[in-house]
């Protein structure tokens, strides 16, 4: 493996539409394109004023999520946290969380702890919220 790998992230395919949620959001998951053992990476970019129907947690796996453009809301657990473009939030694995954008939709990007769940995907998912 190359000691770097460069992509643009509109350049991964959007898998939002293949589980039935590209009204909600593009959903681009960049792991695999950018080779990366250790960390996930996905870019989201939010329809204004939509809601993931969906929220999960991990097992292992700590995430943090950078609001990239617009503005959004992250529910974590009871609590809700407005974000603004640059602001960085650490949720914890079992904390259950889910976004909904402001109304000029949202860009987020988040990374998460891939080494720690032994590579794979840990999340539980829990649809609808």
């Amino acid at each position: 493996m190359a000691d770097h790998t460069l992509i643009n992230l509109d350049d991964v395919k959007d898998s939002a539409p293949a589980f039935g949620l590209g009204e909600v959001h593009e959903a681009r998951f960049a792991t695999g394109p950018l080779e990366a053992d250790q960390l996930g990476v996905a870019f989201y970019r939010m329809r204004p004023e939509a809601a993931q129907p969906f929220s999960h947690r991990h097992a292992s796996q700590e995430e943090i999520y950078v609001l990239l453009a617009g503005a959004a809301t992250a529910h974590v657990g009871d609590h809700a946290v407005a974000m603004r473009p640059r602001d960085a939030l650490r949720v914890s694995p079992a904390a259950v969380r889910w976004f909904e954008a402001g109304p000029e939709g949202a860009e987020l990007l988040a990374v998460g702890a891939r080494l720690a769940s032994g590579g794979g995907n840990d999340a539980q998912m829990f649809m609808p919220r």
